[in-house]
């Protein structure tokens, strides 16, 4: 159970019913984080900024990047977090539980998850490896996306956000297999 009630669109103010249908006229959907989140526009919009970075990220493709997401919710083991991009890589067709990577994905992969296990040493092979494929401003996004990524994971999880009915079917042993 969340410790923070998801806000009550009825009774929410007119700010936060604006930032409500903002979210879901550009989104198309509501989830729970982002309804408990809602309780400050503010802090909804800076969580909202993931979108700003994806879209600076644009020359990585889709599944690349989910499994960059995947690899730092799991290391930062926030369920709500992992089963969205579960559902992202499922709903592309792909198996997340018997993925062969390529080299990108193996690299974002290890980065994302090298992030949350230590920011302050993140292998040299690692640095090498990315700095050799993006150039200096894919550097930063990557990084800032990656932090945006784990804000995300560790509000869901001190928070104990309710987990999404939606994604129920997407979560790890749930049975679910694709190609």
């Amino acid at each position: 159970m969340s410790h923070i009630p998801q806000i009550d669109y009825a009774t929410a103010s007119q700010e936060i019913r604006a930032a409500y249908d903002e979210e879901v006229r550009v989104r198309g959907r509501m989830t729970n984080m982002k309804r408990t989140l809602l309780h400050s526009p503010v802090a909804h919009r800076i969580y909202a900024e993931w979108f700003t970075l994806r879209a600076e990220l644009s020359a990585i493709a889709d599944r690349p990047i989910w499994i960059f997401s995947h690899a730092v919710s799991k290391a930062a083991k926030s369920k709500i977090a992992i089963t969205f991009f579960r559902r992202a890589l499922i709903n592309a067709g792909f198996n997340p539980d018997a993925m062969l990577l390529s080299e990108e994905e193996a690299l974002l992969d290890a980065f994302g998850k090298a992030i949350v296990a230590d920011s302050n040493a993140i292998p040299a092979e690692i640095w090498t490896k990315l700095k050799e494929r993006y150039d200096g401003k894919t550097l930063v996004d990557l990084v800032a996306f990656a932090g945006i990524m784990l804000a995300t994971a560790v509000f869901n999880n001190v928070v104990e956000v309710d987990f999404d009915p939606e994604l129920e079917a997407f979560a790890e042993n749930a049975g679910v297999s694709d190609a």
